[in-house]
């Protein structure tokens, strides 16, 4: 088995996507080894499809990833200070992905699993401050070929753990040789101080798989007050070196954030 699990993981979506398919299927096919038979085909037709399915979410990071390094780059390049820290992406693998699906009650159909998963693919962007997190935000709402979909704003209005961070649906169009797919990609935004929360809250669940002792909570929630005063006190030194603007986004000195507030999705 490997370390960190990735074995058991497989052999485990594996296994419930049989069972899946076997409990679907019952009668359908009287001869047992035909059944059999039938069902490892399918197995193998899904399997093949998911990691087609991954592939697109992979171009789909690749291009969302792109305009973030751009903004980067020019904001290294031309300001003497860039919004953007650091950058992670992650891609659910086709097993993750199966796991899910039979967890929620998805159909194990490609159409089904991109209308009702938005979080196959993801990009976590780490900022210095807050108003950084919404500025990222608002320069990418003005690019034309980015659509929002979703915003949820747990910055503004935390999870009840403590947990924040703003989470943005985006989709971007993928140009294929025959064909032009508009792939989703999660935007998770958040400043160094709440990734850090909750990579430890993260690594805690993961440690105790069902309940945290009541005296490991308090020190969770307790961290989490500690982490939201620490990026208060940080937005306010800031703003005593840097003063925001007062008129608009053409008052702003560069590397000020014109604006602090989360793009809202049309509809």
């Amino acid at each position: 088995m490997d370390d960190d699990g990735t074995t058991d993981d497989a052999s485990r979506a594996e296994y419930e996507l049989l069972e899946r398919l076997r409990a679907e299927h019952v009668g359908e096919v009287p001869d047992a080894v035909a059944a059999d038979a039938e069902l490892l085909a399918r197995f193998r037709a899904l399997r093949d499809q998911f990691q087609h399915l991954q592939m697109l979410y992979r171009f789909g990071i690749a291009e969302v990833s792109t305009k973030i390094d751009i903004l980067r780059q020019e904001f290294e390049s031309v300001y003497d200070y860039s919004p953007i820290e650091h950058v992670r992406t992650r891609l659910k693998s086709p097993e993750s992905l199966v796991s899910k699906a039979l967890r929620q009650g998805t159909a194990l159909d490609v159409p089904a699993i991109r209308a009702e998963i938005r979080d196959i693919a993801g990009i976590r962007i780490t900022c210095s401050f807050v108003s950084d997190v919404y500025w990222i935000a608002e320069m990418l709402s003005t690019q034309a070929d980015l659509r929002f979909l979703t915003t949820k704003d747990y910055i503004a209005r935390p999870k009840p753990n403590g947990y924040r961070s703003l989470h943005l649906i985006v989709e971007v169009p993928v140009f294929l040789s025959r064909v032009v797919e508009h792939v989703p990609v999660e935007l998770q935004i958040r400043t160094i101080a709440m990734d850090f929360w909750a990579s430890m809250e993260h690594k805690l669940h993961y440690k105790y798989r069902t309940e945290i002792p009541d005296h490991i909570a308090a020190e969770i929630d307790d961290a989490a007050r500690v982490a939201a005063d620490l990026d208060a006190r940080m937005g306010r030194l800031r703003d005593e070196v840097r003063p925001l603007p007062r008129h608009g986004p053409d008052d702003a000195p560069p590397g000020v954030p014109p604006r602090a507030t989360a793009p809202t999705p049309p509809g």
